[in-house]
C-alpha cells in the first residue's frame, strides 16, 4: 500500500518545530510514536511557544496598575502580544485586539456588540451558529454549490437589511475555503459588515483583514500551536466601544461611584472594556509567539507542505474500499488539510477507537460541533464521520499509517473487540495505561458530549 505513494519533498525542516509527540501504548502490545491527525481540534505547542512561556513564567504577575517589576514586565508582554497578533492578521491601524478565552468566547463577545440583525450559514461550527439563533438573526441554508450559496447570500441581503454577515474562513468538517474577499464585497455592498470564524483558517493560510475587507475576526490559540487558553477578537472599534462589557468587573472600568444610591460606572474603552478580570498573560504571550514563528512560513512553506500531504491523503482515501470524503460544495477548488470521511459498514466512533487502540493514530469522530452540516453530508442524524486533520508536525508516515490502518480495517476488520463505554466506542477490555502522568485522583474519561 504505502510503497505506491511518492516521496515528499523535504519541506519539513523549513517549518517551525512542533513539540515531539509521545510514544503511546497499543492494545495489541508495544508502543508507537503518536500520529496526531487531530490538529483541527487542538494543535500541540510549537517548541518556540513552549520555550517562550517557560522563559516568561518567572516574571508572571497581574498586569496593569502594578508598580512591581514583574507586573510591569507582564504588562509589557501583554500589550506587545496585542500588537504582534494584530500585525500578523493584517489589522487596520484603528482595529482593536481583544484577548478572549477562545473562538467561541470571541464570537459570543461580538454577538453582544452587533447593533442589528446577523446573517449566517447553516454550515457553521456551533461557535458561529448558536450565538445567532436568538433575536432577529437569520440562518441561510447552504446550497449544493458555492456559486449558488453566494447568489443566495446576495438575494438575502437584498431582501432585508443586516448589520453583519458571519462565515467560517475554512470549514472544520471539509476544510473548504470560501472566497472571503468576495464575500466581504457582497456584504459591504449591502451595507453590512463581515465577521470571520478563523479558527481553522489561521493555522493554515495568511489572513489580511485590511486587504480582504474582513471587519471582525475570531480565532483560538489552541488551534494555532499555542494551547495556553487564549483567543482573540480583532476588528473595528466603534461597535466594541459602544457595546456593554463582555465581563463586568475589575479592569473593564475607569471609575465606579455611587451618587444618591445609584451606581455611576465609567466603562473603559475597548479592548480593556471586554477584558474584565485578570487577563491570561501566558496565553496571550503564547499566541503572539506562535504568530511570530508562523509569520515567515505561512505564505509558502507551510501551505506547500500541507498541500502535498493533503493530496497524499485524498488519493489514498480514494483507494480505500467504502471510504467517502465529505464535501460541502461541489465546485470548490481550494481547501486546507481537514478531511472528514465515512467508511461503509463501520461506525465512525469505532473507526476512531480502532485507529487509536491498534495503530496509535489520533483522529476525531462525531459531528465536530457542526451538526446540521454533518447530518446533511452523511444523510443521517446518527454517528457522524471520522476527521483527519493535518498541520506543521504531520509527516508522510502519519498519513501512510492512517491509510494502511484503514485498508486493514476494511479488509479484515479490527483485531480487538470494541464496545460503547460511557457513550463512546472503546476497546473492551482496554489494557492501556490511561494515566501516564500518574495523577491518580479518580478521574475518568467522562461521557460523550452532545456537541461531539
Amino acid at each position: 500500500m504505502t510503497a505506491t505513494l511518492p516521496e515528499l519533498a523535504p519541506v519539513v525542516p523549513q517549518l517551525p518545530d512542533v513539540c515531539a509527540p509521545p510514544r503511546v501504548p497499543l492494545v495489541t502490545g508495544g508502543s508507537v510514536r503518536y500520529a496526531n491527525l487531530d490538529l483541527a481540534a487542538s494543535a500541540p505547542p510549537l517548541r518556540a511557544v513552549a520555550d517562550h512561556v517557560a522563559e516568561l513564567l518567572p516574571y508572571y504577575a497581574s498586569v496593569h496598575r502594578g508598580a512591581g517589576y514583574s507586573s510591569q514586565v507582564s504588562t509589557g508582554v501583554l500589550e506587545r502580544a496585542r500588537t504582534c497578533v494584530g500585525r500578523f492578521l493584517g489589522a487596520r491601524a484603528d482595529d482593536v485586539v481583544v484577548f478572549t478565552r477562545n473562538t467561541t468566547d470571541a464570537l459570543n463577545l461580538l454577538a453582544g456588540a452587533v447593533p442589528g440583525p446577523v446573517l449566517c450559514l447553516d454550515a457553521e461550527h456551533h461557535a458561529n451558529l448558536l450565538p445567532w439563533l436568538a433575536g432577529p438573526h437569520r440562518v441561510l441554508p447552504t446550497a449544493p454549490t458555492l456559486a449558488e450559496t453566494l447568489d443566495a447570500l446576495r438575494d438575502a441581503l437584498a431582501a432585508s437589511p443586516y448589520a453583519l454577515v458571519t462565515v467560517t474562513g475554512a470549514g472544520n468538517v471539509t476544510g473548504e475555503l470560501p472566497p472571503l474577499a468576495e464575500i466581504a464585497g457582497i456584504a459591504h455592498a449591502a451595507g453590512a459588515r463581515l465577521a470571520v470564524d478563523a479558527a481553522q483558517l489561521a493555522p493554515h493560510r495568511r489572513i489580511d483583514l485590511a486587504a480582504t475587507g474582513i471587519d471582525y475576526l475570531a480565532l483560538s490559540g489552541h488551534k494555532l500551536y499555542a494551547p495556553y487558553g487564549a483567543g482573540v477578537l480583532v476588528g473595528r472599534r466603534d461597535w466594541l466601544d459602544a457595546a456593554p462589557p463582555h465581563l463586568a468587573g475589575g479592569g473593564a472600568v475607569g471609575a465606579v461611584s455611587f451618587s444618591g444610591g445609584e451606581p455611576d460606572i465609567g466603562w473603559a474603552a475597548a479592548p480593556q472594556r471586554h477584558e474584565g478580570g485578570t487577563p491570561n498573560v501566558l496565553g496571550a504571550a503564547a499566541l503572539a509567539e506562535a504568530c511570530r514563528a508562523l509569520d515567515p512560513v505561512i505564505d509558502h512553506a507551510a501551505p506547500a507542505h500541507e498541500r502535498a500531504l493533503l493530496t497524499r491523503l485524498l488519493d489514498g482515501l480514494a483507494a480505500v474500499p467504502g471510504a467517502h470524503p465529505l464535501r460541502t460544495w461541489a465546485d470548490t477548488t481550494d481547501r486546507v488539510g481537514v478531511v472528514a470521511f465515512t467508511v461503509d459498514g463501520h461506525p465512525a466512533g469505532r473507526v476512531a477507537a480502532y485507529l487509536s487502540a491498534e495503530h496509535g493514530i489520533g483522529v476525531r469522530d462525531g459531528k465536530f460541533c457542526a451538526h446540521p452540516l454533518v447530518d446533511r453530508l452523511t444523510g443521517s442524524s446518527d454517528g457522524g464521520a471520522v476527521r483527519a486533520s493535518l498541520g506543521l508536525g504531520t509527516t508522510a508516515e502519519d498519513v501512510d499509517r492512517l491509510l494502511t490502518a484503514l485498508h486493514g480495517l476494511t479488509r479484515r476488520g479490527p483485531r480487538w473487540r470494541y464496545g460503547v463505554v460511557d457513550g463512546r466506542w472503546a476497546p473492551t477490555p482496554d489494557p492501556r495505561d490511561l494515566d501516564p502522568l500518574r495523577l491518580g485522583d479518580g478521574g475518568t474519561t467522562g461521557t460523550r458530549s452532545a456537541c461531539a
